[in-house]
This record gives C-alpha cells, structure tokens and sequence, in this order.
C-alpha cells in the first residue's frame, strides 16, 4: 500500500502535534507543582511531622521538665484521660459552646448576606467592606477590646441597656453568660462567612425568583423553597468550618479569664493548654489532642453522612 506525500506529511504534522501538547501538558504540571510546593512543604514540616511526633509522645510519659526521660508507657495516657474528670467536664463544655456559637454564627452570618445582596440596601460595598474587616484583627487584641465592652460595670453595652432600664448582666464573671461572651465575640468575625454566603446567593438563578413572584410566592416562601435548598452546598461547608474551629477555640477564653480558667470556660483545648504548658505533662496532652482530632473526624464524618439528605447539589439533578 503507498501513501501520498500529503498523507505523510499530514501524518508527520499530527505526530508533531500531539509532541507538543504533551510537552505543553508536561510543562504546565509541572508549573503546577511548582506552585503548590510551598503548600506542601509547609503542610509536611508544621502539620503532619507535629502530628506524627504527637501520636508518639502520646504513648509516652514526656514531662517537659524532664525531656531526657522519656519512657513508653503504651495505652497509659488514654486509659487516665477516660477516668479523668476534666476531660469529660470540658468536652461537655465544649459542646455547650458549640451549640451556642455555631446556630448563632450561620444565622448572623446569612441574615447579613441576604440584606448585603439586596439591592435595595445602598452603600452595599462599604458595608461588606466593614463586616469583613474585623476578621483581620488578631484574636487576642479583639478579644481585650471585647473584655472592655462587655465589662459589667464600665462596658458600654450594659450602659446601653441601662438607659432603656434593663439590668446588664456581668458578661465576663457571671459563669451563666460567660460563653454567650464567647459567642458574640465570634459573632463579630463572621465577615468570611458571610462573603461565602453571599457568592451562593449570588449563584442562584434569578428565574426562579421571577417564577416564584408571577406564582405569588411570598418572601418565607421564597427563601424556604427556592433560597435555601440551592445554597446549601454552601450552608454545609459553612457548618463544617464552624464545627471544626469551635472544637478548637482557645485564644478567646483564655484571654477571657487571664489564662485562669474556671470550670465555666474550661473548653477542650485549655485543658489541652493547661496539661502541655502548666503541668508540663507533654505526653498526656499530645493524647488529648489526638483525642480531639478524632472527634472532630467523627463529627465531620457524621455530617457528610448526613449531608445526603439535605444538601442538594443542582448537578446531581
């Protein structure tokens, strides 16, 4: 069988062609790689050797005032944390805290999204502008400007309350209100969340509200049929961060109470503190801290789970 000039020269272009685009591809993974190396890099040397390094010292009676005297002692570390009461008591405390914080956050969060995308609402760009803001105030220097508006006699939010002839609470020291402090100060960084919000309203298609007001759907009607069910993708991973970072909150009440907390604000993570830096007993924290990560796994496996009954992704329809 003979084949033409332009046979070959077509077959020799195709080859050439093909030549390139895998060398294109080969170059563009690897640019790829080079950019996330930092990532990698830095999630190998700061997340996953810590963790490592933790579960072997969990197994191990490490007392930071005895580093040179390190010795196995196997399941030792889990079996004292099941008899010892602190944990129980701030893992309760926790999830109180969590019951409190994490509602409270995704409703603020979505009522200013919906507000901040209407647009009825003028000066929308400042005001997204100005809810996003205090979530790049450091922790510690938010949480002392809190200490000092909450204060329940010289706060200006029990002034305020005063003036409409309402008894202010004391915020701080009142053990009844002490994680509802905790709450509202969460509730003022909720600027990320929120922008989250707003780009999965945004991503609603507007058909089907003009659908729903020819139908004569009222505003409930709307935002319970048409607004919630398609955003919650977002809604679900929204949920998701707020879990994880309030089983792991630490900075706020331990500023809270000056680093001495009582039975009110002994969350998870300041015993966790307190085991590591003041009893210095390394061993049995890094325990506890494993302990933590793996509730932490088993609510997030349990909430995606139970995400295929109501997050409804439009793709999947």
């Amino acid at each position: 069988m003979t084949v033409s000039p332009r046979d070959a020269a077509l077959s020799v272009n195709a080859t050439q062609s093909r030549g390139a685009r895998g060398s294109l591809a080969r170059r563009e993974e690897l640019w790829g790689y080079l950019f996330v190396a930092p990532w990698i890099v830095g999630f190998v040397l700061f997340t996953m050797l810590p963790m490592a390094a933790a579960l072997v010292y969990s197994f191990t009676n490490f007392d930071l005032r005895r580093p040179d005297d390190i010795q196995f002692v196997g399941l030792a570390n889990y079996a004292r944390l099941l008899a010892d009461a602190s944990v129980g008591h701030s893992l309760a405390v926790t999830i109180r805290f969590i019951l409190i914080t994490v509602p409270l956050n995704l409703v603020f969060a979505l009522a200013l999204a919906m507000l901040l995308n209407s647009r009825r609402v003028a000066g929308r760009t400042l005001f997204r502008t100005l809810f996003y803001m205090p979530i790049q105030i450091p922790l510690v220097a938010a949480t002392l400007i809190w200490v000092g508006v909450l204060n329940g006699s010289t706060g200006w939010v029990n002034r305020l309350l005063e003036a409409v002839g309402i008894q202010g609470p004391d915020w701080i020291a009142d053990s009844t209100w002490v994680l509802v402090t905790l709450a509202l100060i969460g509730i003022w960084g909720v600027g990320n969340m929120m922008l989250i919000f707003m780009a999965g309203l945004q991503g609603v298609p507007t058909e089907f509200y003009d659908a729903a007001k020819v139908d004569g759907a009222g505003g409930w009607t709307t935002f319970r049929r048409i607004t919630l069910p398609l955003i919650t993708p977002i809604l679900f991973y929204n949920l998701l961060i707020s879990l994880v970072t309030s089983f792991q909150v630490f900075i706020q009440p331990w500023v809270l109470k000056n680093g001495i907390p009582d039975d009110s604000t002994n969350l998870f993570n300041v015993n966790l503190y307190r085991e590591a830096f003041k009893f210095n007993q390394m061993g049995y924290a890094s325990a506890l801290g494993w302990v933590l990560f793996a509730v932490i796994l088993g609510v997030t496996i349990i909430l995606f789970w139970s995400s295929r009954r109501w997050v409804f992704y439009a793709a999947e329809r």
